[in-house]
């Protein structure tokens, strides 16, 4: 049984996006880009997305690798991409390329039932989907990438909830562009890979 992670880029203020969904505020450099690679790609691991983020990486990593301009470490991740199996919960699209299945509803007892079959983790990517798994409490382990930026106004990372839900800090990581990486678990998800509490 693996984990449920999220995987969010968040400004030190508190937001994952502008106001209009803007992005270019943040700027991963290789080593980030490198330790996200490793964390994502863990055997019989599996992608999981909304149709907006699902899109935005359709459209690029399927033929990254194929750019001659393209680096080792992009080409790389392009492979393990296009090679993971994916899940994309919409209910717009009818079908979806690249090892992925489209999904018309979060379903929380669906999800256990998924959480519950041998393999490895189950990786968020986007922060809208993290937050309707937030609402349902389906998230074993929350990786914030907190960039040095204050964009000011823009779209909150957690949104008001009635519910509290206690975690445990896992370990932290301090990148050279200055971003810190915070690992959280809820108490009882173990991470036998994480060895060195500050490096996760």
């Amino acid at each position: 049984m693996g984990k449920i992670g999220s995987f969010t880029h968040v400004s030190l203020d508190g937001y994952f996006a502008g106001p209009n969904g803007e992005i270019d505020w943040f700027k991963t450099e290789d080593e980030e880009d490198r330790e996200f690679s490793a964390r994502a790609s863990r055997p019989s691991g599996t992608l999981v997305f909304g149709r907006t983020t699902y899109e935005l990486m359709a459209g690029y990593w399927p033929t990254a690798d194929a750019d001659p301009a393209s680096s080792p470490l992009v080409a790389e991740f392009a492979r393990i991409w296009r090679d993971m199996p994916k899940v994309v919960f919409s209910r717009t699209l009818e079908r979806a390329d690249w090892n992925a299945t489209v999904v018309p509803e979060l379903v929380p007892a669906e999800i256990m039932e998924l959480k519950a079959q041998p393999g490895g983790d189950m990786v968020l990517g986007g922060a809208e989907l993290a937050a309707a798994f937030m609402r349902h409490d389906l998230i074993d382990e929350y990786r914030l990438y907190v960039h040095p930026v204050l964009i000011g106004r823009g779209k909150p990372l957690f949104q008001p909830s009635d519910a509290t839900i206690s975690l445990r800090l896992a370990g932290t990581r301090t990148f050279g562009s200055g971003v810190v990486l915070l690992c959280y678990q809820r108490p009882g998800a173990h991470d036998e890979e994480s060895g060195d509490a500050r490096a996760p």
